[in-house]
Parts: C-alpha cells; structure tokens; sequence
C-alpha cells in the first residue's frame, strides 16, 4: 500500500513513463515529443509553450491541442524527465514518447486537401452558372457559343482538379472488377463534359458544364463532410508502440549503462528505478517494490512484486529499485503482442460495410444499365447519335448518386452536432451506424463506471487520536489509498502531527516511533490482523490498543446508474468486466443493478470475451479507458471512452466522452437509432425523386437547367432530413 515520495511523478497507466530525474540522458536528434494529456484550451497552450521557451536550451516549442502533444527542439543537453518536472510544476501532466514511433495519420491531410477542391469546384460552378443563366435568359448564336466555351474554359481544368478523389477512386475499383458509388460519378462528369464540348463544338442549345461543376461541388462537399467525421481517428497500435520505453538502464560489469531498448537481449539484467517503466517482460532478481499494473489489470491499487516474481513490460515501479532478467524483448513484449492485438482488431472492424457502400452495389449497376438502354432506345428510333448520347448524359447526371452521397454525411454530422452538446464526440465516420446495431453493453470498472479514486469510508469511526496518526503516518506516501487520508484529513481541517522517524517500507506500509511505541499504517498482514471483510481496506496501529481497520470505496461515476438504466430500458444487454477482485466487482455490481460481471481479467481475456460475443451473433458496445481495455474496445463492434482515458484507448475508441457524466452513452444509443432511421429515409428520397426524375430524363425533356435543378433540390432536400435527428424526434 505503499509508493516512494519522488520528484518524479508515477505515469498514469495510458502514457509513457519518465526516467528518474537525475539521470541525465542526452538526445542527439535534440527532438522531444511530450504527451499532455490534461491539456484543454488556448490558455493551456500559452502557458505550456511559455514554460517550456523560458527554460534554458530550449530552441524551439509547439503545442497540438489536438494530438495533446509539445514538440520540442532543445539543445544537446537538454533531456525529457526536466520537461517533465518543469511542466509538473506548472501544474500540467506530462510524459515522454518516443518520436520514432509515432507515425500521424493522414486523415487531416486529406480532409484539407478535399476541402482544397471543394472550394475550386465551388468557386468555379458560381461562375459558370452565372454565364449559364445568360444563355437560359436568351443569348443566342455567337453569344451563346462564346459563352459556352468560356465555361468549358473554366470547367474542364476545375473538374480535373476537383474530381480527382472520385476518378481515383473509380479507376481503382473498376481494375479490381467491381462497381462503387463513384463509378457513375465518374461517368456522368466525363460524359457531361464531353457531350458538352461536342455540343459546344457544334454550336448546340445546351451544355452540361454547370451541371458537371454543381455535380462535383454537391458531391465534394458530403466527402468533405465524411472526412471530417473521420480526422480524429487515429491509430491506436501505434499510440500503443509510443508507449514503450525508448531506453533503459541495462546492468554490466561495471555498473548501470544507459542504452537503447533495441540493444536489450533476452537474460539481460535491466535495473527499474523508483518511477520508471519496465521497458522489457522479465523476472525479479533483486530489490522489492510495488508495482502499478493498472495498464494489464485496471486495478488502481499497487501490487507487491518481490524476488522471482514476473514483471510486464510498461508497468511502472513506485518504490524500491527492482533488477529485471530479460525474458522478452522488442516484438515479443506483453506491450508489443496487445498493439498487434490492436491492430488485428482494427482490420477486422475496418470490413464493416456502410448503408451507402451497401447502397452502392444496388445502385451503381441499375444506373448504368438505365443509361445505356435510353442511349440505345434512343438510338434505334431517332438514329441519332448526338440525341442520344444527349439524353444518356442527361440520364447519368439526373441519376448521379449527389442525394445518396450526402445522405449519410449530413445525418452523420447533424447527430455529431447533437451528441457533442451533450459531451460525446463521435470520431469515425460509420460509428453511429454501428451503434444503432447495438445489443450488448460491455463496461470496464475502475476509472469507466467508477472514478478510480478510492475515498475513506470509515473516517468518523477513528478517534482524534487514531484519526491524527493516520494522517502523520499517510503523509508519508505517495499511495492511492494514503492520498485518500490526507486529503479526508486536510478536508477536515485536520492540524499536522509530525512524526519522529517516519519511513517507508515498500510494499508493506509507513511506521514512526512516538513514545517508545511503533506506529504502523498499511497492509493488514503488516500490522498485525487479520482482513475481517471484502472490499478496499487498510490497518493502522497507535501503539497503544487493537489496530483498526480504514475501508475504502471507490465512488460510481456521475451518471453510471443512469447510464444503465437507460440502455437496459432500450432492452439492451450490461455486462461489466473488470480485472479487481471478485468481492469488489461483485458489490459494485449489485450496486449498480448489474447482474451479469467477470472478475479479476486480463486484457487479453477482456478482448477475447467480447470476441466471443460477436461470434455468437452480438453486437458489442465496449466502454473502456485503460491501456487493459485497448484491444476489447478495438475488437468491440464499436467503442467508448473517457476523455481521461489513456491516448491509447481514446484512439482504439469511435466515440469519447468529454464530460464526467456517463448518461450520454445511453442516449448515444437513442440517437444513433434515429440517426440510421434518417439515412434509410434520405435514400428513401433519393429513389422517390429517381422515379420522378428519371422518366424526364429519358423522355428527353431534362435540360441542363432541370439537372441543375433537380440536384440542387435533391440535395438540399436530404440536408434538411437530416437536421431532424438535432430535434427529439
């Protein structure tokens, strides 16, 4: 129950762990990569990168509220754990990663660049509808031609640049030898521009390039839209990779040498020191300590590792220093095989096929073969050929899936609008999809439905002269559960007793001397008694009289009752997993009305238990925050977590969660139903305005302006569908 007092912060359990300051390690690259999660505002930027440009060696520092991250360019001389320290001084969590391994996606690369041509295509369809209502107004002969070679002037360069992502696209499918929703986009742009300029060339009535341009804007924009949807998601095997360790201490004949994790070999003696993370799987072969393995477990409290005893990869020591025997390394690390873990997670639910793909495979073919069949009508009964490759643009473009492609996006971004008013932010683009498919709910325990901070139950119990000596003796570590006294102490308005002799033991407990009598605070077993009830609990002895036991709880969440409640109402599925021990998780299930939870899991169980959830038939909704629940959350069928959850998780995750508050994951559900409901109704009026439209078509009496027209409306329609789903209906 015990952790060393150190100027070195204990990491949380999603973020790499420092070295201990004093070992100074000197960075040739002169390039740190600092996580800050607590990170929230401009303020919070102004203040860190002034900290980190006052401080001596320091070239050069930027801060990414998005990505929670500093990256600094520093001298020679300068190393992280000081960066580290500086910024804990100021108030702000902060951890190393290592920069090697992090590798951006480019999600935001390509969001920027779609909203580049969208813009051009924008810019540039204004234009040429404008020279268009000229020629609907009445120009005619030279007036009109000239007209519309100034659009096909300013049409053909703006769509091959703005339709490129569609091209691409349908180029790529069509070497595979199937058919997606861009294949007519592609057709219909190229034969509009081509009958166009065919019309243009022969001094033609009409010209297709405003519909092309419009087509094109109309259709940027909801893959704009979607890309948004999708920026924030990053990937979590290689947050996972971030974490580990980029050096360690590795003991040689004549003494500790600070190397590269690459350099470490299987039966390598690597030293842990107070505050740092094993950087290697590996057995204890010297020292005695407690040792953090929230990361595998979601367990808050330490567990006691000693001589002989296994240590993972990534768990951090709190007290004494431990020597490691080397049993795996690199890739073979418990750390290395859950990223992979990860990774074969997020492949598998990558395959998940959206309701417009799914749109696609029905109506890609069925608007191809409409269109060839007007041309070849067409054809036979006029024998011409210019009327009927006319009327066959004309089809292709009154047809163009412009509705179907933004009716997912516009609903997607409406239900976004919704739920990030009430502390939910939806990262990928076919999460509320899969949400709406939901049956199961799987919840972690400590730190998801609980806040992972234990509180003293007990404290009116002790007497003044018991309540006293714990506080002396709490102050005295930096252990969850000491932290609990001092602060129900400090609360109380407590005055401080200093105590003579006042040490730690790792693993055991705080003791001091007071009148030629020990004082002891810590594990049961250490003081002297034996452990009378389940759940959190500490024993203290005053030197005079029976020690007594301190409980502990760890307070539900604001909102988990509700949260449950409300997805067992919409006949939903609770399951809670958790890697505590059974009492707890047993009590704090009946707490919550929870009939169905798993105790004492480790990651691997976690994930594989909600494998075989979806293999037997089950869609899963895991919500989770630790580094333990990364590969459940990326396995799930889609995903949940707090905002103060580890990087890792928040990337794994869909959806976050912004506030304290849980109830949203309830309404999350609600919403994502409705939102679905919403996207079957916009294609619902797509196809009802095909069957309007299409008829005019190939009857040939859809002129450019009716395309136009019918787009537009189409459109605009859908968009406004989908702003429902911000309303309670």
């Amino acid at each position: 129950m015990t952790a060393a007092t150190t100027n070195t912060p204990v990491a949380c359990p999603g973020c790499l762990a420092t070295p201990v300051e004093g070992a100074p390690v000197a960075l040739p690259d002169a390039r740190v990569v600092l996580s800050l999660p607590t990170i929230h505002c401009q303020a919070c930027i102004a203040k860190v990168e002034k900290a980190l440009n006052a401080h001596p060696g320091i070239k050069n520092a930027r801060v990414n509220l998005t990505l929670k991250r500093a990256l600094v360019e520093a001298e020679p001389g300068v190393n992280a754990p000081e960066l580290v320290t500086l910024l804990e001084g100021e108030g702000f969590e902060a951890h190393e990663l290592d920069p090697g391994a992090l590798n951006e996606t480019a999600t935001r690369m390509a969001s920027r660049d779609i909203l580049m041509r969208l813009a051009v295509a924008g810019f540039a369809s204004m234009n040429v509808m404008l020279l268009s209502v000229a020629v609907w107004s009445g120009a005619t002969d030279s007036t009109r031609d000239l007209f519309h070679w100034i659009s096909a002037a300013i049409a053909i360069p703006a769509i091959a640049f703005s339709a490129q992502p569609f091209f691409r696209n349908a180029w790529a499918a069509l070497r595979a030898g199937r058919l997606n929703m861009d294949v007519p986009i592609t057709l219909a742009i190229l034969l509009a521009l081509v009958t166009s300029l065919w019309e243009t060339w022969l001094s033609g009535h009409h010209a297709y390039f405003d519909a092309a341009l419009t087509l094109t804007f109309f259709l940027l924009a909801g893959r704009w839209l979607d890309a948004r949807a999708r920026s924030a998601a990053r990937s979590a095997a290689e947050e996972l990779t971030a974490l580990e360790v980029p050096r360690a201490w590795r003991i040689e004949a004549e003494g500790p040498s600070e190397v590269s994790v690459a350099e470490l070999r299987v039966d390598d003696l690597v030293l842990v020191r107070p505050g740092g993370r094993a950087p290697v799987d590996g057995v204890v072969t010297e020292g005695h300590s407690e040792v953090d393995r929230a990361m595998l477990t979601g367990e808050t409290l330490p567990e006691v590792r000693g001589v002989g005893d296994v240590i993972s990869a990534g768990e951090v020591n709190l007290t004494g220093p431990l020597t490691l025997r080397a049993t795996a390394v690199g890739q073979d690390t418990s750390l290395q095989r859950m990223a992979e873990l990860v990774a074969v997670a997020e492949s598998g639910r990558s395959r998940y096929t959206s309701l417009a793909d799914r749109a696609a495979k029905l109506y890609a073919p069925g608007v191809h073969i409409l269109s060839a069949l007007a041309f070849l009508g067409w054809l036979i009964w006029s024998g011409d050929m210019r009327i009927s490759l006319n009327i066959a643009a004309a089809v292709l473009i009154i047809t163009c899936p412009c509705a179907l492609g933004l009716a997912v996006p516009a609903v997607t971004t409406a239900a976004s609008g919704r739920l990030f008013g009430k502390g939910l932010l939806i990262k990928n683009a076919t999460a509320l999809e899969r949400l709406a498919e939901v049956d199961t709910v799987v919840f972690d325990k400590t730190g998801t439905l609980t806040t992972g901070k234990p509180r003293l139950s007990n404290w009116a119990d002790l007497n003044a002269r018991q309540q006293e000596v714990a506080y002396a003796l709490a102050q005295g570590s930096s252990h969850p559960l000491s932290r609990a006294i001092v602060a129900v102490a400090q609360s109380a308005g407590l005055p401080v007793q200093p105590l003579k002799g006042l040490v730690e033991k790792p693993g055991f407990g705080t003791e001091a001397e007071a009148n030629g009598q020990i004082q002891r605070l810590g594990r049961p077993d250490w003081v002297g008694v034996a452990v009378e009830q389940d759940g959190i609990c500490a024993a203290l002895d005053v030197g005079d009289g029976a020690p007594v036991f301190l409980t502990f709880e760890d307070d539900a969440r604001m909102g988990a009752t509700d949260a449950i409640s409300g997805l067992k109402d919409a006949g939903i599925r609770v399951v809670l997993l958790s890697g505590d021990r059974v009492t707890a998780v047993r009590e704090f299930a009946a707490e919550l009305q929870v009939s169905e939870w798993h105790a004492a899991m480790l990651p691997h169980q976690k994930a594989q238990f909600v494998k075989a959830l979806r293999e037997e038939g089950h869609h899963v909704l895991m919500v989770g925050d630790g580094l333990n629940d990364t590969a459940a959350l990326a396995t799930a069928h889609v995903s949940i977590s707090p905002a103060q959850a580890l990087d890792a998780a928040r990337a794994a995750s869909d959806m976050v969660l912004l506030g304290q508050d849980l109830s949203p994951v309830a309404e999350a559900v609600l919403v994502a139903r409705q939102a679905t409901k919403r996207i079957k109704e916009n294609f619902r009026i797509a196809t009802l305005y095909n069957v309007i439209a299409v008829p005019l078509a190939v009857a040939g009496m859809a002129t450019p302006l009716i395309a136009a027209l019918a787009m537009s409306t189409s459109s605009i329609t859908v968009s406004l569908n989908a702003l429902r789903v911000r309303g309670r209906g």
